[in-house]
């Protein structure tokens, strides 16, 4: 019980939007992770470089309401470089299939604040946003759960998307809605930890 209270104020205190107008809470966060297993470091890519499955254009579609389906979700704690944390409900792509399908034609995140990409081991690679409706902020924390960098990924739904090179041997990339980071306490000097817990 103590241990809900808690987690109930910590997320009054990181929630709250101090611009609730643009409606971010109920808001898209499509993503497509480039998750290229079998090799365990790429080679920076340059934009428009995405793999080519055809040369239509994906419409987004016109209902609101797609969630991610087949992932769970999980608290993650951040501790931003004052001291002061923040809990966040995220969506876990532990997977390989996850992480590549990731937020993909996803309309609405439901309870989540965003996803987290948790991977077995350090890597460096590229990620991009083939079928991807609004724009996104990732930021990417070492194996300790330091934070590493961040940097905004902007919308595509051609048959050409740009690659996104990550930060170098990085553990867990976490993505929100374009200019959130702040808003939880995600930047230089904080630290994130999964807590493998699922979301009240």
């Amino acid at each position: 019980m103590r241990w809900t209270l808690a987690a109930v104020l910590l997320l009054a205190a990181c929630s709250a939007s101090p611009d609730s107008s643009s409606g971010n809470d109920s808001g898209a966060l499509p993503i497509t992770v480039a998750d290229a297993t079998s090799t365990s470091t790429l080679a920076p890519q340059a934009p428009g470089s995405a793999p080519v499955e055809s040369s239509t254009t994906t419409t987004p579609p016109s209902d609101s309401g797609v969630q991610p389906v087949g992932f769970e979700t999980t608290v993650a704690v951040v501790t931003a470089a004052d001291g002061t944390t923040c809990e966040l409900c995220v969506w876990l792509a532990d997977t390989a299939t996850q992480r590549s399908r990731g937020l993909m034609f996803v309309t609405d995140l439901g309870i989540g604040d965003g996803m987290a990409f948790r991977y077995p081991k350090p890597r460096t690679g590229t990620f991009w946003m083939k079928n991807t409706f609004l724009p996104l902020s990732i930021a990417f924390f070492a194996p300790d759960g330091a934070f590493m960098s961040s940097f905004d990924m902007e919308p595509c739904t051609t048959s050409k998307c740009p690659n996104y090179r990550t930060a170098d041997d990085f553990l867990v990339a976490v993505e929100v809605p374009q200019g959130e980071l702040a808003r939880f306490g995600i930047g230089a000097g904080s630290s994130l930890e999964l807590l493998d817990l699922p979301c009240e």
